[in-house]
């Protein structure tokens, strides 16, 4: 199957540098428990080495995280939003949150909380992850609709079945890790009994830390920025020589997360899944279809001794959708590839009074009340081999979207307190707060392959994306509930327009990729890019509901148009291969972008500034050695509109080192070795120190981790 090899990465085998052979269609057969897999998705910007060297180091890398979003931070043109401990937000090439499209084992999970507290990839343990592919810009139209920023397509741990020829089949393995930073530690455990046609699996983790320390000398704690989150997961497969059912039922719990960057802290959250598949094989070609329910109840408050206040806030949301998809060989060199699939979300976002409080009370404050978002999309994609130099990609797509929710109220304080919030609710619900978008997607690829050194490619997509509900539904104008729907990290109040209109991006990007006929011992590839979006949803001032010379200043969504271009840049190289020294392998990633509005040229909100990452590897027998240079340019481009601050350019060193045996793997590493203070340039503002100091002075920039000892194992039995 063709992919765009500068729009379809697997993110992992590019954290090492290596891709390995695709699951199983079916499933993985036991003998041992499968360390993490990569699946190939088309020529690698970091071209395959030796699987079953790497496969370890991948391995420790997902064993020793907490957040899954830290799995992707070495892909280039990623990086992500700082959040809590397990609940960062990605963004491709300047687009971030709502504008990639997720999906956790087929399932689209959205965030159901007024700060995106709970975004998908929150909802799946790094552990119990086999394959996370990532596109960065033209992702074909099979990978999603409703996006305009990319795919990250995240895949479970298969189900193991037994050997040809064993009645019965058990194995398992346990893990734990420890990072000084913050006192955090966790464990998981995956087991599996089987036969040859039916599995039995449960994964299960919890991870838990307190707040981390900043560098430098002061080793400052960083406030609300503890967490715990547990997960469990039970996966009852059945397969056959050419079909596979499985089905997968599961619970999160995550009892407290702080967010320094955010107003809020996360004080409950319990999210149940239920997902069923099937795949399939047949002599005119494949069918894989899928469908999933997930429950999310949310509530925020004020972790006590983090910061001062009370203000529970509470969201119920349930995500429910299917899909089908099919593809079909046809005339030797076409593929063709057809789907439909529904996605349906609910949410209702109200927050309860507070006893004793003149302003938020007698009656619950009601946020989004029966909010509805339903998504139904349909698409072909045409795929052809001309020549061995020449192959092409065409997809269309067409998404519909229907939004509406339900009237809404205030705390219902009196005309003194509550004058305000009544007469915005009152304007609220007089007005016809139904919606339908008709969203047409379009991605044209061509791939030219001259010779078995090169790989170029050309492409376009138009990609498309409605408003979320808090985007549109979001109606408090005063400053309190404002100030509760924020996902951006910045403590600003947001307010939705009902009247968005949906965001159309057209993205232009080629690809330049030079590598060793093998693939395998040296590569360097380019890839610029540049995306025009109409109607991009971002924000104004509005004289009615703030001062342009307020702290925190409140804002309206509006739209504009935006204009972002880039480039990433990726090499690897051998420069040992000895079997008495062992492998040394270079690679590095370099990744730029620019944002502005179009009819201002002022920057948008969290563009990442120039940065690079290298890194040196070395490996003998069951020796695994790594050692790591994050370079990151001062952030100076901002968007005065939200207060953004400026952060300092930074460089860091990381090592690793760890050895495995038959049956036990153990790693130790150092993080921040020269405990450097930095900033995150996408880590928003210290809301929670500054709360904690009084409100004193300007609330600055949020402090990254500092130096931190890490270790973990995990024994497979």
């Amino acid at each position: 199957m063709f992919r765009p090899l500068n729009y379809t990465t697997s993110a992992l085998a590019l954290a090492a540098g290596l891709t390995a052979a695709a699951l199983p269609a079916a499933a993985q057969t036991a003998t041992p428990l499968p360390p993490i897999q990569v699946e190939t998705v088309g020529d690698m910007a970091l071209p395959p080495t030796e699987a079953t060297v790497f496969a370890p180091e991948l391995y420790r890398k997902r064993a020793g995280a907490t957040d899954s979003t830290s799995l992707i931070q070495d892909v280039p043109g990623v990086d992500f939003y700082t959040g809590g401990g397990v609940s960062a937000l990605p963004t491709i090439h300047g687009l971030g949150d709502d504008r990639i499209k997720i999906t956790v084992d087929g399932m689209q999970l959205t965030s159901a909380c007024p700060n995106h507290m709970n975004p998908a990839l929150s909802y799946i343990d790094p552990s119990r992850i086999s394959v996370l592919d990532v596109w960065t810009g033209l992702s074909p139209v099979s990978a999603g609709g409703d996006n305009i920023g990319g795919s990250i397509v995240v895949k479970s741990l298969p189900p193991v079945f037994a050997p040809a020829g064993k009645a019965f089949h058990t194995e398992g393995q346990v893990s734990a890790f420890y990072r000084s930073v913050n006192d955090g530690f966790g464990t998981s455990a995956a087991l599996t009994a089987a036969n040859e046609t039916f599995s039995l699996g449960y994964n299960g983790s919890l991870v838990k830390g307190r707040d981390y320390y900043a560098g430098g000398e002061d080793h400052k704690a960083v406030h609300a920025t503890l967490y715990e989150s547990r997960n469990h997961a039970v996966t009852l497969a059945a397969r056959s020589e050419r079909h596979l059912v499985a089905l997968q039922g599961g619970v999160q719990q995550i009892p407290k997360e702080g967010f320094a960057n955010q107003r809020m802290d996360l004080t409950g959250n319990i999210g149940r899944f239920v997902n069923g598949r099937w795949e399939g094989e047949f002599d005119w070609g494949k069918v894989e279809a899928k469908a999933y329910w997930q429950l999310v109840q949310h509530s925020m408050d004020m972790i006590a001794g983090e910061k001062p206040g009370t203000m529970p806030m509470k969201t119920k949301g349930t995500d429910l959708g299917y899909s089908v998809k099919a593809e079909i060989p046809a005339f030797k060199t076409h593929t063709f590839r057809i789907g439909n699939e529904l996605h349906s979300f609910r949410l209702d976002d109200w927050w309860p009074p507070v006893k004793g409080s003149a302003m938020m009370a007698p009656d619950s404050f009601k946020n989004i009340n029966d909010g509805r978002r339903d998504r139904i999309g349909t698409f072909v994609e045409w795929e052809n081999k001309w020549t061995p130099e020449w192959t092409t990609q065409l997809g269309l797509r067409n998404d519909t979207v229907i939004m509406n929710t339900g009237n809404v109220n205030s705390y219902g304080c009196g005309a003194m307190m509550c004058g305000t919030e009544d007469a915005a609710a009152a304007a609220f619900n007089s007005r016809d707060r139904s919606r339908v978008d008709y969203n047409f997607d379009m991605t044209a690829l061509v791939r030219f392959e001259p010779t078995t050194q090169s790989t170029n490619e050309l492409g376009y997509a138009r990609k498309s994306r409605s408003p979320s509900l808090y985007e549109r539904y979001s109606w408090g104008v005063n400053s309190m509930d404002a100030y509760m729907n924020n996902w951006f990290g910045d403590a600003n109040g947001y307010v939705g327009d009902m009247n968005l209109k949906p965001e159309v991006a057209h993205t232009v990007s080629a690809s330049i990729g030079l590598h060793d006929a093998a693939k395998s011992d040296w590569s360097a590839k380019v890839t610029p890019y540049a995306t025009y979006v109409v109607d991009y949803i971002g924000v104004n001032y509005d004289s009615v509901v703030t001062s342009s010379n307020s702290a925190f200043p409140l804002l309206r969504l509006a739209n504009h148009d935006a204009l972002l271009y880039g480039v990433d840049v990726s090499g690897s190289t051998t420069l040992l291969k000895d079997e008495s020294y062992g492998k040394v392998r270079l690679w590095g990633v370099l990744g730029w972008v620019h944002g502005e509005t179009v009819n201002t040229g002022k920057s948008l909100y969290h563009m990442m500034p120039i940065n690079a990452k290298t890194t040196l590897e070395h490996s003998i027998g069951g020796w695994r050695s790594a050692l790591e240079l994050a370079l990151v340019g001062a952030k100076s481009q901002v968007d005065n509109l939200r207060r953004e601050p400026k952060t300092p350019g930074y460089a860091l060193l990381n090592i690793r080192s760890g050895y495995d045996w038959e049956s036990v793997s153990l790693n130790l590493g150092i993080d921040n070795l020269f405990d450097k203070r930095y900033y995150h340039p996408l880590g928003g503002v210290d809301y929670a120190d500054w709360r904690y100091n009084n409100q004193a002075g300007q609330v600055g920039a949020l402090p990254a981790p500092g130096r931190s000892f890490n270790a973990g194992v995990t024994v497979k039995f």
